[in-house]
């Protein structure tokens, strides 16, 4: 990942809101959740140099489980509140393995949990050639998977990739 753009750190109370956000369905949050990323240093700037914004995927298990994916949610918002021109594609990045949740494993496991875990889509590979990608997710705790999802866009040809997250945890928890 060339940048990462953070907009609060994952405490309270943004810990409580965003984990009643992604697990309880409250999609309604992401409106607001949007506009405090907007409002971030940084996060307009990446967002007017892109040509591509895309959610970080989730496995199918897990789309299923959960209904609804939280960075695609975010996503949608953050494109028509001040990106309308911004090319967002939901399935050009996708999870091609449905692997355990990050939250449950160590810094080193977490590294090797998702390092193949992201692919491009290869009908959609000429979408990603030299383009400059922002990368949408909730959130980051140690970057394995914005880390790996970014490598993957590299192969892929990607010309810049940024992160957007909506909270950071300001120190590892592992």
């Amino acid at each position: 990942m060339d940048a990462c753009v953070a907009a609060v750190d994952y405490a309270y109370p943004w810990a409580d809101l965003i984990t009643r956000f992604k697990f309880k369905q409250s999609t309604g949050l992401a409106a607001e959740f949007a506009q405090v990323m907007l409002a971030t240093p940084w996060a307009q700037p990446a967002l007017d140099q892109a040509d591509l914004l895309l959610p970080m995927p989730l496995s199918t298990a897990r789309l299923k489980q959960r209904g609804f994916n939280q960075a695609l949610e975010l996503a949608k918002r953050l494109k028509t509140s001040q990106a309308p021109c911004l090319k967002l594609e939901a399935h050009v990045l996708q999870r091609v393995f449905d692997t355990p949740p990050q939250s449950s494993l160590s810094r080193s496991e977490r590294l090797r949990n998702v390092r193949h875990a992201f692919a491009v889509n290869p009908q959609r590979l000429r979408d990603v050639h030299q383009k400059r990608v922002v990368l949408v997710d909730d959130v980051m705790t140690s970057g394995a998977s914005l880390n790996a999802a970014a490598h993957a866009l590299r192969i892929a040809g990607a010309a810049h990739v940024t992160g957007l997250v909506l909270a950071r945890t300001p120190e590892p928890d592992f």
